[in-house]
C-alpha cells in the first residue's frame, strides 16, 4: 500500500529516479523542468526543505511499499488561508485511482494539518485525467487559463466540502 509523505531530504534519490523515468511522460501534459532541474537537484531539494520549514509550502511524495516514489502532491503559494495545488503521478502508477487518493489525502493534510480553508488548481483543457481527478475530489472550474501556451481552466475547492 503506498503512503503520503510529506517530503524530507531521505526522499531525494527516489524523487529524483521518479522524475527521470517520467519526464517523457509528464511532459505531454506540463511544462518540462529543464536540464537545469536535475543536474541542479540535489541543491534545489535542500532549497525546497528549507522553504518548507517556513510554511509558504508543503510537498509530499507517494511512497510505495518498495520506496518507490508514485507521485508528487504539492501546495505551493501557502498565504490567507489558500494554496495552489499541483501534482504529478508516475506513468506506470495512472488509472489505478492513485492520484484521486493522494489529491483527497493532501486535501485533507491541507485542512486539517495546514489550517488551509481553500485550494486552487490549473490544468490543461487536454488533461482529461487531471480534470477528472480534480472533479472527483470536489474542485470547480472557476475560468479559463493559458498554461505554456495551452488552452486551461482554473479550479477552486472550499476545503469544508471534501469529498
Amino acid at each position: 500500500m503506498a503512503v503520503l509523505e510529506r517530503l524530507r531530504s531521505d526522499h531525494a534519490p527516489a524523487l529524483l529516479v521518479f522524475e527521470r523515468e517520467n519526464r517523457g511522460y509528464f511532459a505531454a501534459s506540463v511544462p518540462d523542468r529543464g536540464d537545469a532541474y536535475f543536474s541542479g537537484f540535489e541543491e534545489r531539494h535542500r532549497a525546497l526543505l528549507d522553504e518548507q520549514e517556513t510554511g509558504a509550502i508543503h510537498f509530499h511524495v507517494l511512497v510505495g511499499e518498495d520506496g518507490e516514489i508514485l507521485g508528487r502532491f504539492n501546495l505551493v503559494d501557502v498565504a490567507d488561508g489558500g494554496a495552489e495545488l499541483g501534482y504529478r503521478v508516475a506513468e506506470r502508477a495512472t488509472g489505478r485511482g492513485v492520484a484521486t487518493a493522494g489529491v483527497r489525502e493532501v486535501c485533507r493534510r491541507a485542512r486539517e494539518e495546514y489550517g488551509l480553508s481553500r485550494l486552487t488548481a490549473v490544468t490543461t483543457l487536454d488533461n482529461e485525467g487531471s480534470r477528472t481527478v480534480l472533479g472527483r475530489v470536489g474542485f470547480g472550474a472557476v475560468g479559463s487559463v493559458t498554461i505554456d501556451g495551452r488552452a486551461g481552466i482554473s479550479y477552486e475547492l472550499d476545503l469544508g466540502l471534501t469529498a
